[in-house]
């Protein structure tokens, strides 16, 4: 319950950091901060990306994103400089709350290790 709380206020100041510096006013949803993350993953922070590569972004970032949990590793690096990931384990099957709860933990601890938050 207190680790449901603490994840519930982490979760609420990224959203609210991440929104004031991306999102110009709008509030950022999972998806967004996901995209973001592939994009930092990515470091190629001022290109325009076209529909499929926006998809790819959001895969690169839920496989870093899941790595530390073990579902995922690091594999290479293509000629474009795009990361793959090898799956490690298959993820369990969850309910799209879960699925949600995991993805906000796995952000929320990604954020801490880069001392964007505390």
């Amino acid at each position: 319950m207190v680790r449901d709380v603490q994840l519930k206020e982490r979760w609420e100041l990224l959203v609210g950091k991440l929104s004031a510096q991306f999102a110009d006013g709008d509030t950022l949803d999972l998806d967004g901060i996901i995209y973001l993350v592939g994009v930092q993953e990515l470091g190629q922070y001022h290109k325009k990306y076209k529909k499929d590569e926006k998809l790819n972004l959001m895969h690169i970032a839920i496989c870093r994103l899941l790595e530390p949990y073990g579902y995922y590793e690091f594999d290479f690096f293509d000629d474009e400089k795009w990361p793959h990931y090898k799956v490690k384990e298959e993820l369990p099957p969850l309910k799209a709350g879960e699925q949600s709860v995991l993805m906000k933990e796995a952000l929320v601890n990604y954020f801490i290790e880069k001392e964007y938050i505390k």
